[in-house]
């Protein structure tokens, strides 16, 4: 094995990266001086930037994750900007996608859509890459997210498609035929048992749902339904510990959870409504 991948991997190691040789493999293809795949067996370190391969080092060994070193992280069917201003899109948040497509089948229906917390803005444009008719509204209450959302919007030219803003959501008067939202729903006890990487390089607002997580269930119980046309869904992401809850806070809303959805985890991590 080459000296620089056997030092740089014991380094990773010792600082207790996960997956060192993923990291370091992704770090050696963004240090590259040529177009090619660099592996650990064709590796020669004549192909990289020295300069560069040691900047990226340095700030995965400080725990920043390949997503914010890179700034770009994949969700869906496309890559989005991200920074420490907003989270990265999980695989988790695709399940929203996969329900809403079970339900609006029509891809040329004129739906209007509200993404209630948009972040990098990536459930919006993946639902304006699906539906081509689509209206939709993106909101946030942090003015750094609504500019990386801004960002990825011009990078995938729907600008005309979604409109962004900055305001929160019950404040809201348009009624919507679909609603999303993968809300914050830590609590502040788990979020003090974070990893270092989600505690320092992304943006607490939208991890803490309150003391116990759950503030913004309990708003979207009393609020949604105001702005919900006749037959319309609320499809929203849950902690790995909030179904009952969810269910006990809905139970007198004019909310109807029609579906459960389970994530490769087997964990329950999406509820799917429609207005009763």
């Amino acid at each position: 094995m080459n000296n620089l991948i056997r030092i740089s991997l014991d380094k990773l190691k010792k600082n207790n990266i996960p997956n060192p040789e993923l990291d370091l493999r992704i770090i050696l293809n963004n240090s590259s001086k040529k177009n090619k795949e660099i592996i650990f067996s064709n590796f020669h370190i004549n192909d990289i930037d020295l300069k560069i391969f040691d900047k990226l080092l340095i700030k995965r060994l400080n725990r920043e994750p390949i997503s914010k070193i890179l700034n770009k992280k994949y969700f869906w069917k496309n890559e989005f900007f991200v920074n420490s201003r907003v989270l990265d899109p999980r695989p988790e948040s695709e399940l929203i996608i996969e329900e809403t497509l079970k339900i609006y089948k029509n891809k040329n229906e004129p739906l209007k859509i509200l993404d209630i917390g948009t972040g990098s803005g990536c459930l919006s444009i993946s639902l304006a890459n699906e539906y081509n008719n689509a209206n939709i509204t993106a909101i946030d209450i942090s003015k750094s997210a609504i500019n990386v959302a801004k960002k990825n919007i011009i990078k995938n030219n729907f600008e005309k498609k979604i409109k962004l803003k900055l305001m929160n959501f019950y404040k809201i008067r348009k009624k919507f035929d679909l609603i999303v939202s993968n809300p914050p729903y830590l609590s502040q006890q788990k979020y003090d048992k974070c990893q270092i990487e989600i505690k320092k390089f992304e943006p607490k607002l939208a991890l803490v749902g309150g003391k116990d997580g759950l503030k913004f269930y309990r708003i979207f119980a009393r609020f949604l339904e105001k702005i919900m046309n006749r037959g319309s869904y609320f499809i929203c992401e849950i902690g790995d510990d909030q179904l009952d809850s969810c269910i006990r806070i809905f139970k007198n809303s004019k909310l109807s959870i029609k579906n459960i959805r389970k994530d490769l985890q087997n964990i329950d991590r999406t509820l799917i409504f429609s207005k009763i």
